[in-house]
């Protein structure tokens, strides 16, 4: 499980990270408010953990801003206010739950761990099985590509590469990874041919919120961009 804690408490927040990276989750960790819808586009986590007081933008903004975005991502709340007056104002903003501090670390994987399965289950009994990067997005039913809800005009190996990178969107996937799905069991294509295709796409993808970035003797990664 891929999990975005968002927390400017350094001495909470390398706690929870340490003790939930040994639960096999992989943590990243954001501690400004104005970084993290930014930090949550491109990490593209299962589940965020949200604390309210955060420098530069509150958590309810952040979380609103990431409605807006389209972000589904469950979110669990945490936060000193225990108030059922601000829990309500948390859910209502689009929270998926809530937890005051102070609080059990095992309360907080478990109820982490509930909202991974409940989404998982939700998703998969809707039929929705999408990706998602910035506001791109790839229905895997279809095949097709979105940006703000109009298809993108991509040919079949353009669409293939730009779903391989939003599956591993803000990491680098190797050039040769990609030229073994883009053109597969096509012995006389040439390894450069791989270069073709991310030219176009990148020159399709330069004005959508997203850049195609190349990282040399890596290969390519997917971002968003501010």
């Amino acid at each position: 499980m891929r999990l975005l804690l968002i927390e400017d408490d350094v001495s909470l927040h390398t706690t929870l990270q340490r003790s939930l990276v040994r639960s096999g989750m992989r943590v990243e960790v954001c501690a400004d408010g104005s970084r993290a819808l930014a930090v949550w586009q491109a990490q593209q986590p299962d589940v965020v953990v949200l604390d309210l007081s955060l420098p530069g933008l509150d958590g309810l903004a952040v979380l609103a801003q990431a409605r807006a975005a389209k972000l589904d991502t469950p979110v669990l709340i945490l936060t000193a206010r225990s108030t059922v007056g601000d829990r309500v104002v948390g859910l209502n903003a689009g929270a998926d739950d809530y937890l005051a501090k102070p609080f059990d670390l095992d309360e907080l994987e478990a109820r982490v761990r509930a909202l991974h399965r409940r989404h998982s289950a939700a998703a998969r009994d809707n039929g929705y099985d999408s990706l998602q990067c910035g506001q791109l997005h790839f229905d895997r039913d279809s095949g097709a590509a979105y940006h703000q809800h109009q298809v993108l005009d991509l040919t079949p190996r353009e669409l293939t590469l730009l779903r391989i990178l939003m599956e591993k969107a803000g990491h680098a996937v190797s050039k040769e990874r990609l030229f073994e799905l883009v053109f597969p069991g096509e012995p006389d294509v040439h390894f450069e041919a791989i270069e073709v295709v991310v030219y176009r796409l990148r020159k399709k993808l330069a004005d959508k919120g997203v850049e195609l970035v190349t990282l040399r003797g890596l290969g390519y990664l997917l971002k968003t961009t501010p």
